[in-house]
């Protein structure tokens, strides 16, 4: 009976694109959107969710305006290439056939900034997550913030006060921050950004055991020591890395976070508060998923101010209309 409700209510949600365009055949769409976000739906949400760059999953840089989407032009630099998402960000070819679809029901409607938070949440409800409402109205950016990616996203490396000192720059809180990190129990992390924490503190925050033991040599495995092998992937939560739980906060609580500014919420001599919202979320998943529905919703509000006056909808998400 929960799969049914489930599965009912997933659907009714994703009307959500009919009722935008309001055209009754492009429900025909929602068949399409659903075998296409389940193939992705881990790719969407590394892309989509407001996180830190070193589980791959980015900050926002210039607002909820899908300028990650803007390939480069002669007279644009898109955000791709930015040190910070290169080899990381995935699924833009599925935002483009969902576009398309969109497109040819319903022209100049619906804006890939919309898109990709709507495809962000179904994707969550898809692996077991919560639902939350997207408001929807974004327009497209004309831009994009290629420095901003290099400037204003914080590494996988970076300290705690650092870290929330974005997220505060960005509108958000410190329960914001540690809410929107529990998206890293779905996705992957790149060798390059964990390697420093498996031959690092790992042992000091874990303690040695031999389940511990076992774990760390896997990770060594894919990740050795010498460069080489960056982009070799681990997943960040490896308890239930297909299913969106409150796992990820029981593994910090472990000290076996998969990179350094994860633990650090746990951790970290700083980590007063963020510690207390590890050990709150680790013990209630349903505490989890209600805060983490709320602070999605402020991130999807995050606006440019530039886009909010001047932007447009895209007819292709990869570049400006001319």
């Amino acid at each position: 009976m929960m799969m049914k409700n489930r599965k009912t209510k997933l659907a009714y949600f994703s009307l959500s694109f009919c009722k935008i365009c309001n055209f009754s055949s492009l429900c025909n769409l929602i068949l399409v959107y659903f075998s296409i976000v389940k193939s992705v739906e881990f790719d969407l949400i590394q892309q989509s969710v407001h996180q830190r760059s070193g589980s791959d999953q980015k900050v926002i840089p210039t607002g909820c305006d899908g300028s990650v989407l803007l390939d480069d032009t002669v007279t644009l630099q898109g955000e791709k290439k930015a040190s910070n998402n290169i080899n990381a960000l995935k699924g833009f070819r599925i935002i483009d056939r969902i576009k398309n679809r969109l497109e040819s029901e319903c022209p100049g409607t619906v804006s890939c900034a919309d898109i990709l938070t709507i495809a962000a949440r179904d994707a969550v409800l898809l692996v077991g997550g919560p639902y939350w409402d997207v408001p929807l109205g974004r327009k497209d950016s004309k831009t994009a913030g290629y420095e901003l990616s290099e400037t204003n996203l914080p590494t996988a490396d970076e300290g705690l006060l650092s870290i929330i000192s974005k997220f505060i720059y960005q509108g958000l809180s410190v329960t914001d921050m540690v809410a929107l990190s529990g998206a890293h129990t779905i996705g992957m992390a790149r060798c390059v950004n964990f390697r420093n924490r498996i031959y690092g503190d790992f042992v000091a925050t874990s303690g040695i055991n031999s389940l511990t033991k076992q774990y760390l040599s896997n990770l060594k495995s894919v990740c050795p020591p010498l460069k080489g092998s960056e982009n070799n992937e681990s997943a960040m939560d490896y308890v239930s890395p297909n299913l969106f739980d409150n796992s990820y906060y029981q593994i910090l609580l472990r000290g076996e976070g998969l990179i350094n500014s994860d633990q650090e919420l746990y951790s970290s001599i700083m980590a007063v508060q963020t510690k207390k919202l590890v050990a709150k979320y680790a013990e209630n998943a349903i505490a989890f998923f209600e805060q983490f529905s709320e602070s999605m919703v402020k991130l999807g509000n995050i606006t440019n101010e530039d886009t909010y006056v001047n932007g447009e909808v895209r007819k292709n998400c990869r570049f400006v209309n001319t």
